[in-house]
């Protein structure tokens, strides 16, 4: 049975897939190699990429050598991951109900996707009965409190006297986790895995400002979930103070350096 928050995920992502790639792939792209080393992919390995967006960490898996197979719930995004990633075998399919055998994968990783999924324990339940014993099932998340670049919106927003609407949905507070590394560690062990390891990954996003608004503005993700609910009128005024808040991270003609931070956290199958 689909909760109501992942059909408003699914809705959110529907035909998406361009304006994610343009704008915000860049930033979740940034632990993607720490995310592979989390789940021990090397060469030969056979591995599970779930929710590949546009085939970021596909196509780095592929790189080092592994056999991938990649899911994503968006039929856009599985159109562009099939053609950037042609060697991995790309498919739709939607957590926790994956169509694979137990055991099948040396490894899964999942790369910003816990977050967008109505029960996170059952998707890494998932994850754990497709990988064999001795795999590694690898996962990132943004933290709470969120860094600097995520902190911005929420700054954008209440200069802006912006709220969040009060009909969108949030995760059932008995899913729920907290957005740290004991909080993903804790969820890891919940979910069966042994030898649980976690840290903060931290990097300086580099991006075009216009990438920073366009995200959101065409309504990706809980920003963009926000941003859409606004009037024309409110829109202008946010984009005011994003014009006004993103200034201090100028680093070039257009372009921001905005500092950012995610929990990467692994598990071992027994």
């Amino acid at each position: 049975m689909t909760s109501t928050f992942d059909a408003h995920e699914r809705a959110q992502w529907a035909g998406r897939a361009v304006a994610y790639r343009d704008s915000l792939a860049a930033l979740c792209a940034g632990p993607a190699s720490a995310l592979l080393d989390a789940a021990g992919v090397v060469g030969g390995a056979v591995v599970l990429d779930v929710g590949t967006g546009p085939g970021t960490v596909a196509s780095l898996a592929v790189s080092r050598g592994a056999a991938v197979v990649a899911v994503d719930a968006e039929p856009s995004m599985v159109a562009l991951a099939r053609e950037r990633v042609p060697a991995a075998d790309v498919r739709v399919a939607v957590l926790p109900s994956l169509p694979f055998a137990a055991g099948l994968f040396d490894a899964a990783v999942a790369n910003f996707v816990l977050n967008h999924v109505g029960d996170p324990l059952a998707a890494l339940t998932s994850l754990r009965r497709v990988v064999r014993p001795g795999g590694r099932v690898a996962v990132t998340i943004w933290p709470h409190p969120p860094p600097v670049a995520q902190r911005l919106w929420t700054d954008i927003f209440a200069a802006a006297g912006v709220q969040r609407p009060a009909d969108l949905p949030r995760l059932d507070a008995t899913a729920d986790f907290a957005r740290t590394v004991d909080g993903v560690c804790g969820l890891l062990r919940l979910a069966g895995f042994s030898g649980v390891l976690g840290s903060e990954f931290a990097w300086v996003h580099e991006t075009a400002a216009e990438a920073w608004w366009n995200g959101p503005a065409a309504g990706i993700g809980a920003t963009g979930a926000v941003l859409s609910a606004q009037d024309a009128r409110t829109r202008t005024r946010i984009r005011s103070h994003f014009d006004h808040l993103t200034a201090p991270f100028t680093v070039g003609d257009g372009q921001l350096a905005l500092p950012t931070a995610a929990v990467v956290a692994s598990g071992a199958v027994e």
